[in-house]
């Protein structure tokens, strides 16, 4: 009997135990399957498929769709290409105070209480400048770049939209120095005695060490035009456009070699560059191999740049891991729509619209793609235009607004 009762006793102890160990394995299957569906639920939403975005920025280029429609009417608040504003309160400083310096433009803060004065010199080449600082009011405030810093580009010169930062293209400037004088006229003698000279005051503004480049480079410094430096450091390359991303996180540049810039300049032609995003640490990220001549714009949220090349259009993701990118090709679509816009604008009908009839002859409307704007994250407008550099003078004829909309391609919904 004792056997009996310890081998009930035994066999008691291991259905215990393989209760037990059930309980437990089935509790740690209980926590585990919640773990890994936040974990699941926690991947990106870029990278899923079984999701709908509920907003274009977490939409990766390579997944947006797109819908063209040619000959619309020109985006809304499309900004101007150039621009020559003056506040009337600095130039009237500059016509009292400072008649020998033209002032050539001036740029608003945000907050609209200070303004860059940009403005040439006799000591400049005339396609160089220097920036001052003023308040909106007239009130002169700081030279902002030291002597040996020549500006170029004016048009780039610019504020982050917070306000907070400065941004511009500069180079080493370039002093001109004095010919010497010939020998024969030169004087024999001095006099014995020369007239007392007093010399003039001449306290020049204090500028801390700033590194310069025989090319151009992206400056930047803050509010106060304070802690200048420069932005890019590839000694060689010409950086002659760039632009602020709207949430002031870093900007997008076009650059080129100094031979391309060169090249395109004897050919009369618009300087072209591979599009790069710059973060403000200064790192670079190279989105194209391929040159544009079509200026960069970020998206309104920020997440992405577009360029063009001909009429191909190319979106890029500012981030992600990795960030992607994509190729929207317009050429066949431009091509009949611009049958389609020069049958409608002509006297005479020509010939019925198709594609294939006409490649071989193209419509003299269709030209590539010469600007982008992005007014809204679903919406990117692009012109086309025929455009030759001339000298002292530019042909740009045949402009026309097209638009694409964008939207996330369609997703297996589970």
């Amino acid at each position: 009997m004792r056997r009996i009762a310890v081998s009930n006793a035994g066999n008691s102890a291991k259905r215990y135990r393989n209760l037990e160990n059930t309980i437990t394995t089935t509790f740690i299957f209980s926590l585990l399957v919640p773990l890994l569906g936040f974990v699941t639920g926690c991947q990106s939403i870029t990278d899923r498929r079984d999701v709908r975005p509920l907003v274009l920025r977490d939409v990766p280029a390579r997944r947006l769709a797109f819908r063209f429609e040619a000959d619309t009417n020109a985006p809304p608040d499309a900004s101007q290409e150039e621009t020559t504003d003056k506040l009337e309160a600095i130039q009237a400083d500059f016509n009292t105070r400072r008649p020998d310096d033209a002032l050539l433009r001036t740029v608003v803060s945000p907050d609209r209480q200070r303004a860059l004065a940009l403005y040439g010199t006799e000591s400049e080449p005339s396609s160089a400048f220097r920036i001052d600082l003023y308040s909106v009011d007239g009130k002169f405030l700081k030279n902002l770049t030291p002597p040996d810093l020549s500006c170029v580009f004016p048009e780039t010169v610019s504020w982050s939209s917070d306000g907070n930062l400065i941004a511009f293209i500069g180079h080493r400037g370039v002093k001109p120095t004095p010919s010497p004088t010939p020998v024969d006229l030169q004087p024999e003698s001095l006099p014995e005695s020369l007239p007392e000279v007093v010399p003039s005051p001449s306290v020049g503004p204090a500028f801390a060490p700033v590194v310069l480049f025989n090319t151009e480079q992206i400056y930047i410094c803050n509010r106060d035009g304070l802690d200048l430096k420069p932005l890019t450091s590839r000694e060689g390359l010409i950086y002659f456009y760039f632009a602020w991303a709207p949430d002031n996180h870093g900007l997008v540049a076009l650059a080129c070699r100094e031979a391309e810039w060169e090249a395109r300049e004897r050919e009369y032609k618009l300087p072209a560059g591979r599009p790069r995003l710059i973060g403000l640490d200064g790192r670079e990220r190279l989105l194209d191999d391929e040159v544009t001549e079509a200026l960069p714009v970020w998206s309104p949220d920020s997440s992405k740049v577009a360029t063009a090349f001909d009429t191909d259009v190319a979106i890029y993701d500012a981030g992600g891991t990795p960030p992607t990118q994509a190729r929207i090709p317009l050429r066949e679509a431009s091509i009949k729509a611009s049958i389609n816009y020069e049958q409608k604008n002509s006297k005479e009908k020509a010939q019925e619209p198709g594609v294939e009839s006409t490649t071989a002859s193209l419509p003299a409307s269709f030209n590539p793609i010469v600007r982008l704007e992005w007014p809204k994250p679903e919406a990117l407008y692009f012109k086309t235009a025929y455009v030759r550099l001339i000298p002292n003078d530019t042909i740009n004829t045949f402009q026309r607004w097209h638009l694409v909309v964008l939207s996330p391609q369609a997703a297996v919904l589970r």
